[in-house]
């Protein structure tokens, strides 16, 4: 079983701390600003997962890549919940590798291995963009 939890400080923000026994602090006052807000950490955490799946996929096939950068731009529904209605995933991938083995890696993170992005599918529509540098 995964566990979180949140500690209040101050304000709007909170330490936070998962299973793992790391901690960090989270800030939903968007005026003072003082760490990542809830919804900004789902797009972290669905950045880190998709990347996680392409970076394992590429390096199964042996594709010589040198960087993988994955960005998400989204957009909130107006009332509340304010749920992310739509996201886009930028992926920039470096060196010489297929442009077939990027876009299958993308493709199969996407649909079958990135749990944060299947349960975000839900509520928002996802498109993705691969570039290369």
């Amino acid at each position: 079983m995964v566990e979180a939890r949140v500690q209040w400080t101050d304000g709007e923000r909170f330490v936070g701390m998962a299973s793992s026994g790391h901690a960090l602090v989270v800030d939903s006052d968007r005026e003072r600003n003082t760490a990542a807000g809830p919804m900004e950490l789902v797009l972290v955490g669905l950045c880190a997962c998709t990347a996680t799946d392409v970076v394992s996929i590429l390096r199964k096939k042996r594709e010589p890549f040198t960087s993988v950068e994955v960005r998400a731009e989204a957009e909130r529904a107006k009332q509340p919940p304010t749920v992310y209605e739509t996201i886009k995933l930028i992926y920039t991938v470096g060196g010489q590798v297929s442009k077939k083995a990027v876009e299958d890696a993308v493709r199969l993170s996407e649909e079958k291995y990135c749990s944060v992005s299947a349960m975000l599918q839900k509520t928002a529509k996802i498109t993705t963009v691969i570039e290369y540098s």
